[in-house]
């Protein structure tokens, strides 16, 4: 009777929680989530930017291994309105960009080689199937984490002379890094007519590493390997990185010269004195067309791989000055790691 008697007398003195106390549970939940999502957020930006840099490092490497095995950094291409060519060497007889040029250093030869048919002055239907599929085939290596995934966007840019026709592109693979093209005012063209086997330099308009139609030695870089930039992050408006309506971003990946695959670190474009106009790295920013500058998804500045494989984040507070004697390898103008 005793035993039954306290077995009541404790099922009267349970209690479940009440109301308010489980909104005040869900809200400290709710508080702890608050707090712990920017560093998660946080930790994954890293993560990105790291895979980010890697990537710089595995195209900054494969260019001097180009460099060390032909005697030149990977060239420019002929200009915009070209693609790889398999059936033309490296260098300046290569009417595709310095991606093209790069591929065998970053095992991607298959990727190289599409489209072959041992017939450089004749535009084959084999030829410009091979280009299509090699533009249609997203390489993570090119494709900057922060910003968008290594899949298949529209491009509805230019045509190639030597590939395939207008409207035959309908998507193509992101390219998320350009070639450092110098600090003199942006110039770049379609390149030669169909028929012509060969361009011309045009070295006089460049002083960067890799220019349209370049096939620059290393030892020409003068001022420092260490202190001249090689490749880096292209800027994008955010609202075109899936669209291709970029101008800066709506054609193939292995394209000559032009700015969707090379950019510049010019302190006076407009040729005014002010420095306002200075293409320094910018931040992408919604509504804002930039497409002769570099620039990144990442908060803070964007990566940057230098002529000696090094790669360093450079802030998109960095003078105007500094980043364009950065761009330009030629000018014998000294500049201190300290200043960037």
């Amino acid at each position: 009777m005793t035993l039954l008697s306290s077995s009541c007398e404790k099922k009267r003195n349970c209690r479940a929680f009440t109301l308010v106390e489980l909104l005040v549970v869900i809200a400290i939940i709710g508080v702890l989530i608050a707090l712990l999502l920017p560093a998660v957020q946080a930790a994954r930006e890293a993560a990105r930017r790291l895979q980010c840099s890697n990537h710089l490092k595995q195209m900054g490497l494969a260019a001097l291994a180009h460099e060390s095995g032909h005697g030149f950094l990977p060239g420019g291409g002929w200009g915009w309105s070209w693609t790889g060519d398999p059936d033309r060497a490296t260098g300046r007889d290569q009417p595709g960009g310095w991606t093209f040029a790069i591929l065998p250093y970053l095992e991607l030869d298959m990727l190289a080689t599409l489209g072959t048919d041992n017939q450089p002055d004749v535009v084959t239907t084999k030829q410009w199937e091979g280009a299509l599929v090699r533009d249609q085939s997203p390489v993570a290596t090119f494709a900057c984490p922060s910003r968008r995934d290594a899949i298949l966007f529209p491009r509805p840019g230019r045509y190639y002379r030597n590939a395939y026709p207008a409207g035959q592109q309908l998507t193509g693979a992101p390219l998320d890094y350009c070639a450092n093209s110098g600090s003199l005012p942006f110039a770049t063209s379609q390149g030669p007519s169909m028929g012509s086997t060969s361009a011309s330099s045009h070295d006089a308009d460049f002083n960067g590493p890799i220019f349209q139609v370049s096939a620059l030695p290393l030892r020409e870089i003068t001022d420092g390997a260490s202190v001249t930039y090689l490749l880096g992050e292209k800027y994008l408006n955010p609202d075109n990185y899936f669209t291709g309506n970029d101008a800066g971003d709506d054609s193939g990946m292995y394209e000559g010269c032009g700015v969707d695959t090379c950019r510049w670190c010019t302190y006076d474009p407009n040729g005014d004195g002010n420095p306002e106009d200075a293409l320094i790295p910018r931040q992408d920013t919604p509504g804002l067309p930039y497409f002769y500058g570099f620039g990144s998804a990442h908060p803070g500045g964007c990566h940057f791989v230098f002529c000696d494989g090094s790669v360093k984040s450079i802030e998109y507070s960095i003078d105007p000055l500094v980043h364009s004697l950065l761009g330009n390898g030629m000018d014998g103008r000294e500049v201190s790691p300290d200043q960037f």
